[in-house]
């Protein structure tokens, strides 16, 4: 679903077989109209995927599939590992009326969620783009609107609460990880307001030590 041209690829290396999802949209205007007002310099891009994923792997949550660069068609794009045992999106969720089966597991994931969208400033985060599988485990997918050159937080009401070892790593990132790991997915300025609105998010949970905590996640699927 979605309006970027998504596609469904199953792909093999002879051995191992499974689909992924390709998205080779790359757009630039310099002025945009949509759901939610102007935006300037606005971008819409596949690395941006590629980065988020790699960004989740920097802090260890667990929580985007595998984002590869790849070519397709003689374009290139994002490769996402296509999530199993989908049961369902937040939308259908909602819409459904259905509570999770532990409100506990289940609140500590949806505040790395939205501490995540602050983190890369998502300016398109919306229901149909978190999957919830058959475990209850919350997967982000879609971020080609992300990583907004703005030094402050989107909404910064939505830091609830986060875990201390997430915490120990986003303090841990510095310019010279960032640049290494995301050369060419994201500009020199996305990189800095990056760790702009990182420092807001970090003073902001050391300023109130109640709300850090040690999160009991179930181990990550092999892939």
């Amino acid at each position: 679903v979605g309006i970027t041209g998504t596609l469904r690829a199953t792909l093999s290396d002879g051995v191992t077989t499974h689909d992924a999802s390709i998205q080779t949209i790359d757009e630039y205007k310099q002025r945009f109209e949509g759901t939610q007002g102007t935006e300037f310099n606005f971008r819409d891009t596949w690395r941006y995927n590629v980065a988020a994923y790699r960004l989740d792997r920097l802090l260890e949550l667990g929580m985007i599939p595998p984002s590869v660069e790849r070519s397709w068609n003689g374009k290139t794009g994002s490769f996402t590992w296509w999530v199993d045992d989908v049961l369902m999106d937040e939308g259908a969720r909602l819409k459904k009326k259905v509570e999770a089966p532990e409100a506990k597991r289940w609140n500590e994931q949806m505040w790395h969620v939205r501490m995540f969208d602050q983190l890369i400033y998502n300016v398109d985060r919306n229901l149909g783009n978190l999957l919830i599988d058959n475990d209850w485990r919350i997967w982000m997918i879609d971020h080609t609107r992300a990583f907004r050159v703005y030094d402050v937080l989107k909404t910064q009401g939505n830091l609830s609460r986060m875990d201390r070892n997430v915490l120990e790593r986003l303090q841990a990132l510095d310019k010279e990880l960032l640049k290494k790991t995301m050369q060419n997915y994201l500009s020199p300025s996305e990189i800095d307001t990056l760790l702009k609105r990182r420092d807001v998010i970090v003073q902001h949970f050391s300023k109130t030590p109640a709300l850090v905590f040690d999160w009991e996640r179930p181990a990550r699927p092999a892939q």
